[in-house]
């Protein structure tokens, strides 16, 4: 019998950080060719990820171009997918969460009559606009794909209430088998502040903020608010990896440059920023992967969003809905950044999040779903 030809398409960092553990798991099932597409939507962040997991990627789009729109990846995307589908033949595409590239992907693969699963399938808003394109792009890939590997029970309810009942499976969320993999007691960073930090004498505070839903006055109302907490507690220093979009290093800089204790520095690469993570004190962020990640870590999250398609963490304990304006953030940082026992409850919460075996139950279900293997268990949290 021959081996299943199953190609893995993703393009972002947190796509690659996702999908890399569930890749080397599928290259090393003895039934299953594990193929490797990247569109390189985000180049170098995308690179730095790869490194890490040392992988290869068999087929790269290298879509990448300076300012570029929705507009431009989607269509760079499905042109390029043309040809890689029909040159590698796959009989299965897997996409992963909500980007650009997730649905280029699976609009191609369709396109193609090539059968879709659909990693961390079942997130949802219900507001097309935020997370903005995300939150429509995943609604669409439900409407194309075949398989659903949902993170969470909460997920998998998302889809039966959308009529969604076959081929979905609980898995638990892979970045949570990233992290068994990245994370080490004796890391060196190679950006050489973050060897600097004092962990044991004072609280670092970890931020992103990234999101086109932020841009303008909601970025300046949350950058405005994080200013004021590094300047009220002398016990906190901020670090901000900035991310590569000009209207964040503008914002970056106008707002938190000059600052002591708040350093901004270069994004940093998967392993280096999960290792921060299980060194820092608090996460303050509006990035999706992180709610995920930190909680797994003991680390408590402030989500720099009016809303989050990750309610488990919330649920949890482990997560709480900040928003973007000004004085909220500001007092709901001064709590946990003065109160112990609000830190502890969040701290300490169980992370819903998977249990460090969502690739493996991907695999199973991916053979299940071509009659070679038995359908998995699903994860529950």
């Amino acid at each position: 019998m021959s081996k299943l030809k199953i190609m893995s398409v993703f393009g972002t960092r947190p796509e690659a950080i996702k999908m890399a553990p569930l890749v080397k798991e599928l290259g090393e099932r003895e039934e299953i060719q594990s193929i490797c597409c990247v569109t390189a939507q985000h180049r170098e962040m995308l690179d730095s990820v790869l490194q890490v997991f040392s992988l290869t990627p068999d087929w790269d789009l290298n879509i990448m171009t300076p300012r570029q729109t929705l507009s431009t990846i989607t269509s760079k995307c499905l042109l390029g997918m043309d040809e890689a589908i029909e040159t590698l033949q796959p009989d299965m595409i897997l996409v992963h969460g909500d980007t650009s590239t997730t649905f280029a992907g699976a609009l191609s693969a369709f396109y193609h009559k090539v059968p879709v699963g659909h990693v961390e399938a079942g997130l949802r808003t219900y507001d097309k606009y935020s997370p903005y394109p995300e939150e429509m792009n995943r609604k669409l890939v439900t409407a194309i794909a075949d398989l659903y590997f949902c993170p969470t029970e909460n997920n998998r309810q998302n889809l039966l209430r959308e009529g969604v009942e076959k081929g979905v499976f609980v898995t638990g969320n892979t970045v949570i088998d990233a992290l068994k993999t990245t994370v080490q007691k004796d890391f060196n960073f190679t950006t050489k502040i973050l060897n600097q930090l004092p962990y044991d004498r004072e609280k670092i505070v970890l931020v992103t903020c990234h999101r086109r839903e932020n841009y303008g006055q909601p970025m300046t109302q949350i950058m405005t608010a994080l200013r004021r907490l590094a300047e009220d507690h002398p016990d906190v220093e901020l670090v901000y990896p900035v991310h590569l979009s000009p209207v964040v290093q503008e914002a970056a800089r106008t707002y938190l440059g000059g600052h002591p204790r708040i350093h901004l520095i270069d994004p940093l690469s998967a392993d280096e920023m999960h290792n921060l993570m299980a060194r820092c004190y608090l996460v303050m962020t509006d990035s999706g992967g992180l709610q995920e990640e930190a909680p797994a870590l003991g680390k408590p999250v402030l989500v720099l969003r009016r809303e989050t398609e990750r309610p488990e963490a919330v649920a949890a304990g482990t997560v709480q809905l900040a928003g973007v304006e000004e004085e909220t953030i500001y007092q709901m940082g001064h709590t946990l950044l003065t109160d112990q026992e609000a830190y502890g409850k969040m701290a300490h919460a169980v992370n819903p999040y998977g249990d460090g075996f969502a690739c493996r139950r991907i695999a199973d279900a991916i053979l299940w779903h071509f009659g070679r293997g038995e359908r998995p268990e699903d994860f529950r949290g």
